[in-house]
């Protein structure tokens, strides 16, 4: 039974400069709606840790961040207390290795960026998992299905909910998406649909899941 949940949505931000940052075009609207159904669904407690968006859901446990690092401190904080986390954040692949304290000034021709890698919030979210369901989302553009399935056995996911980017299916800051769901047992496909409507039917998923440990 699930009385408890976890949410991440929104992007993350990683500092260049006091004006500058590395993001993504994560509007928050998938997580939001996830919240939203939750809520429908009578679960007690539902902590929503969230990036910079202007989607926040009201009457939930709301943690604001801005970076992939806090975003990490925040989920592993309430990881072990929950019995369903919803990783629907876009957390930057890289973060800036160099945060600058005044701004960059346009006085060179180019700059050179060196870029670090965050760490992987969902792969040590699986390595620690116990009883809890794990999903994880994920965008692909090419070889969409083999690399769901990696990182569906990889990060020891119960559930991933796969996006594949193209013309006709933009994915972002879009009100529709047309997504995938894997799972152990195989792909579900879904028709393109509201994005509320994808969280109604991920939910519908979710409670027929049993978390792999």
């Amino acid at each position: 039974m699930i009385n408890s949940i976890l949410i991440t949505s929104g992007p993350t931000i990683e500092p260049i400069d006091p004006l500058m940052f590395i993001s993504n075009h994560s509007s928050g609207k998938t997580g939001y709606y996830i919240a939203e159904e939750a809520k429908k669904r009578d679960i007690e407690r539902i902590v929503y840790i969230t990036g910079p968006s202007n989607y926040i859901p009201d009457n939930v446990d709301i943690i604001k961040v801005k970076t992939a690092i806090e975003m990490r401190e925040q989920v592993l904080k309430h990881y072990n207390d929950v019995d369903l986390v919803i990783m629907a954040a876009v957390v930057s692949d890289y973060a800036s290795a160099k945060i600058y304290p005044d701004k960059i000034n346009k006085d060179q021709e180019s700059i050179s960026l060196k870029l670090i890698k965050n760490p992987d919030i969902l792969s040590e979210l699986g390595n620690r998992k116990k009883k809890q369901i794990l999903i994880g989302f994920a965008v692909e553009t090419e070889n969409i299905f083999k690399n769901g399935q990696k990182k569906l056995k990889k990060k020891n996911l119960d559930l991933l909910v796969l996006t594949e980017i193209s013309e006709s299916n933009k994915a972002f800051k879009v009100d529709e998406s047309q997504v995938y769901f894997l799972t152990g047992n195989g792909i579900k496909a879904n028709k393109k649909m509201k994005k509320s409507e994808i969280a109604g039917i991920l939910w519908n998923e979710i409670l027929n899941l049993k978390p792999n440990k």
